[in-house]
């Protein structure tokens, strides 16, 4: 049970349930004896930076990039730090626990619905996150065209209001949320609108946020997309150019492209590698007090500075990045490293297993022994979907394509769903 504290910060992306589960997260939170702060819409990161700022333990309501049927509940520890894994498993196995008793979940939630909850509404916080990421960039952005993509979600009116603070006059797509179209054929998932917009505007850049905005892609001025692992390998060049990489470390997932770690390497910068996930992210740069970390889908942690993924600071410091350089995009991502073709298959399965890449373990070692040591094969569960996503990089967009689709062939047979 958690113990008394001060105060709990809540937020929530647009999703039409969001509202729902706050007050019935509130309920509990005060149930047990804890204050809620809620700041209505909000990113994650800004949730993250007020708890940060006031010492504050908090809580997202979101799914992400995940469709609108969908939600969830990220936690925050004290200081907008994610949870340790001994705490998130108490919280799950807590969980269970509850849905195995014998209050039935509608019946909590019609209790909870009813239930007088008394919060602190604190709408002006999030105004101290914008201030904050205004004031982190480090050069005169405002002669740069940019169009950004809100997807329907949390950043659709702060994301503007920081750029128009950079004075910029950002082309503004998908900032129209009405419950239900969150990350629906916009955003970081499906940035085709944002490619067009950028190419038909003559933009020197695209930022493409998901639903809860701690996530980050770019579309630059020829409308090509460039993804986490180009962005960490410019980032990571440029704040060691500057001195401000400590220890010249980068930390990555399992899931980065094999190109990044070779370009990484020529410069003499040490690749750190955690499993998929922004939280193991975050551990990671705790044990080797690293400066930069993030993720190939958009997650980019800049430490100094933020406790989590942030995907409009990350779009701020790419734009400072561009101005600094004088240079397009496409260039400077196309200097950044050398992708190897890697191609990823999702496959639906009928219960995620933990355990895929050991019961798939001699089909791994022959794909692995196909590729001759010129490419990576990766099998292993999402962890918010009932899917098993299979990545293989070769040396050919053909070969890797082949031997992709040859084991999610085998994934299928021994779970599909």
């Amino acid at each position: 049970m958690l113990g008394p504290t001060s105060g709990f910060v809540v937020g929530r992306d647009t999703r039409e349930s969001g509202a729902r589960i706050e007050r019935a997260l509130g309920a509990g939170l005060r149930a047990a004896g804890v204050g809620v702060v809620s700041l209505g819409v909000a990113p994650t990161p800004a949730v993250a930076w007020v708890g940060a700022q006031r010492a504050l333990p908090g809580a997202v309501i979101s799914a992400s990039h995940n469709q609108w049927t969908d939600n969830g509940i990220k936690f925050f520890a004290a200081g907008g730090r994610k949870l340790v894994d001994a705490v998130e498993s108490r919280l799950e196995s807590e969980l269970d626990a509850i849905l195995a008793g014998d209050l039935a979940l509608d019946r909590a939630l019609e209790l909870v619905s009813t239930a007088d909850v008394d919060v602190t509404v604190d709408d002006g916080a999030v105004s101290g996150w914008c201030a904050a990421v205004v004031a982190s960039c480090p050069a005169d952005v405002s002669a740069l065209r940019v169009v950004i993509d809100c997807a329907n979600g949390a950043s659709s009116t702060v994301a503007p209001t920081v750029l128009r603070s950079l004075g910029l006059d950002p082309i503004v797509l998908h900032a129209a949320p009405d419950g239900r179209n969150i990350n629906d054929a916009c955003g970081s998932t499906h940035p085709d609108d944002l490619c067009r917009t950028v190419i038909a505007a003559g933009a020197d850049v695209g930022l493409a946020f998901d639903g809860d905005a701690d996530r980050l892609l770019a579309v630059d001025e020829r409308g090509a997309l460039v993804d986490g692992d180009q962005l960490l390998a410019m980032f990571a060049t440029d704040l060691r150019r500057r001195g401000l990489l400590r220890g010249d470390r980068l930390v990555v997932t399992v899931m980065s492209n094999l190109g990044l770690r070779l370009r990484m390497d020529e410069l003499g910068i040490e690749v750190v590698e955690t499993p998929v996930g922004d939280r193991h992210v975050l551990e990671a740069l705790d044990r080797v007090d690293g400066s930069l970390g993030g993720e190939q889908s958009g997650h980019i942690v800049f430490s100094d500075l933020a406790t989590t993924g942030d995907g409009v600071l990350s779009g701020v410091r790419l734009l400072a990045l561009l101005a600094d350089a004088g240079r397009p995009l496409s260039l400077v991502a196309a200097d950044s490293m050398d992708r190897l073709p890697q191609v990823l298959v999702n496959v639906p399965v009928a219960v995620r297993r933990s355990d895929i890449a050991e019961v798939l373990a001699d089909e791994i070692s022959a794909a692995e022994a196909e590729l001759a040591g010129a490419g990576r094969v990766l099998l292993r569960p999402s962890g918010t979907e009932p899917l098993v996503r299979v990545m293989v990089e070769a040396t050919s967009e053909s070969v890797a394509e082949a031997v992709a689709m040859r084991l999610a062939a085998e994934v299928e047979r021994v779970g599909g769903a």
